[in-house]
């Protein structure tokens, strides 16, 4: 289970900068997660546990990246078409080769390894043949540099390098990789336990009756799929009333069984609004008041020793302060690099005003300019209820805490939802 000390989310005071709590997170927060072998198959989205060293060269000896003709450099005519006897043939996987010699030419296939001599293969499609088709000569263009579609043992992985290092995040071409270098099998980080609540009298599963004031509870949902695609193990334990007595009960029931405690609704300050003192009675709850737009009410504590965080109620905010805050949080949690996602720079397509000390990000989507290039146009409703404004955008534009004016045809940095949302 996680073990936290006592003193791990303590802040209060002003509002504190993103910047900030990133950093402050990256000094306290360590992996709470064992680890485990799984199946290449199994192995995607996982966090590597170890470092993967190549046993092997890659490829293990010269090959041909293409279908030709192996030939020696020396015999070709640098000015004119150059004609030489075809004395062998090579195909991929072949173990026994031709003995090759310089004047002569040996017929050979993209992957086959190449006989000891050759130093260039020249496409077939820059050939033609002559002659006997048992016993054929290839003319060769002129022009063709020495070395040209011959790969080198090792050109790809060196035997003893390390190709995928402990706490990246596993993509498919990280997979391959390991299946490159003849793995069938990887240790990684075990999933996050993570025990998953809503809190609020209006809230109702989807499916059922919907009675006036109530509403469908949409946020436990979206941050389960969240939580999902970053590799954890989510257990959905429901919608919680507000009431003290019961979320306090819920919390400390679920507190041994899980890694991380993740709320919706009820951290901030009003009079249903439980999910602070039942966690400070069970532990200790330091409400980040972030500077942040939108999603300022999101808590970070702990339940006896377990980490808790407690996400506003708001949708928008909810993925907002998930994506840019809670994201990095967990894959600290289970022993991930700390490696920001990447922005880009795009254009922006309209004009916006907003205070400063407070970093924003503004719902966009991407259009195709005159220019060649991309801007940024921004979703008409601003509201951080406007669940449908995430669904429409592409992905985030971040503004920074010192901008007040942002004007049509700056360049501001997008985060698309593809960096983070997976």
């Amino acid at each position: 289970m996680a073990q936290l000390s006592d003193d791990c989310f303590a802040h209060g005071g002003r509002l504190m900068r993103v910047d900030e709590a990133r950093r402050l997170l990256a000094e306290i927060l360590t992996p709470v997660t064992s680890s485990e072998p799984v199946a290449l198959h199994q192995a995607l989205g996982r966090i590597l546990a170890e470092d993967i060293v190549s046993p092997v060269d890659i490829p293990p000896a010269p090959n041909s990246a293409v279908d030709g003709y192996a030939v020696f450099h020396a015999d070709l005519d640098a000015e004119a078409e150059t004609r030489l006897p075809v004395i062998g043939r090579v195909t991929a996987g072949q173990s026994e080769l031709p003995v090759a010699r310089p004047g002569t030419a040996i017929r050979i296939f993209t992957g086959a390894r190449l006989p000891a001599g050759p130093d260039t293969v020249m496409m077939q499609e820059d050939c033609t043949l002559e002659g006997d088709p048992e016993a054929p000569w290839v003319v060769i263009k002129p022009g063709i540099k020495k070395g040209a579609n011959a790969r080198k043992a090792g050109e790809d992985v060196i035997k003893g390098s390390t190709v995928l290092s402990h706490g990246q995040r596993l993509r498919p071409q990280d997979v391959g990789q390991a299946a490159a270098v003849g793995r069938r099998e990887v240790t990684v980080s075990t999933r996050l336990k993570v025990g998953l609540f809503s809190t609020g009298d209006e809230l109702r599963e989807p499916g059922t009756p919907l009675e006036v004031g109530a509403i469908y509870d949409s946020n436990r949902y979206t941050i389960h799929a969240l939580l999902t695609g970053l590799g954890c193990q989510v257990d959905d334990l429901g919608i919680l009333p507000d009431r003290l007595d019961v979320v306090q009960q819920a919390l400390d029931a679920a507190r041994d069984r899980h890694d991380l405690l993740v709320t919706s609704g009820g951290v901030s300050v009003g009079e249903e609004d439980h999910v602070k003192a039942a966690v400070e009675a069970l532990g200790k709850l330091h409400l980040w008041r972030l500077a942040v737009k939108p999603g300022r009410p999101i808590a970070l504590g702990q339940v006896g020793r377990v980490p808790f965080v407690g996400l506003p109620g708001n949708p928008v905010a909810v993925v907002v302060t998930f994506l840019t805050v809670v994201r990095p949080l967990i894959l600290r949690l289970m022993g991930g690099k700390d490696t920001p996602p990447h922005t880009f720079r795009v254009r922006a397509g309209f004009d916006h005003k907003k205070k400063k000390d407070r970093r924003e990000w503004l719902r966009a989507r991407l259009v195709d300019d005159t220019s060649g290039g991309l801007t940024a146009e921004k979703f008409p409703h601003e509201g951080a209820g406007i669940l449908s404004s995430l669904v429409a955008a592409d992905g985030l534009i971040e503004l920074p805490e010192d901008l007040t004016r942002l004007e049509a045809g700056a360049m501001v940095d997008f985060l698309p939802f593809s960096e983070v949302a997976q």
